[in-house]
């Protein structure tokens, strides 16, 4: 008799070294709950009409789970249409310091980089 290997879906986004090390590090030094995930999506607002979300959050109902490097992760659904195929980098220079996304999905960004529209 087989038994059924559970699937695991790859992540609809990808992290440079640097935003790894970067997730790895607050991870380490901030004090999540047992149950945090990062969380990785979009939001209404922004100069661009869309705003990304990237914050530690618990899991909620309508949320893909996925695990990048040893970093739990969650997305809502209806957010992966959004930024399938971004890549989240982390720059830490003296002009920028901070989080950025390269989405392919974006028909528009605003001039920080935080919002876009699709």
């Amino acid at each position: 008799m087989e038994t059924a290997t559970p699937s695991v879906e790859t992540a609809p986004v990808t992290f440079t070294e640097s935003a790894l090390s970067e997730l790895h590090r607050l991870q380490a030094n901030l004090a999540l709950e047992e149950d945090a995930y990062l969380r990785i999506g979009v939001k209404g607002g922004g100069c661009s009409g869309m705003s990304y979300l990237l914050a530690f959050d618990k899991k909620e109902e309508g949320d893909n789970v996925y695990e990048v490097e040893g970093i739990k992760m969650v997305m809502n659904k209806a957010h992966v249409m959004y930024v399938l195929g971004m890549q989240v980098d982390w720059e830490n220079g003296l002009n920028n310091r901070g989080f950025s996304f390269n989405n392919p999905n974006a028909s528009s960004t605003c001039g920080c980089g935080q919002s876009f529209s699709a």
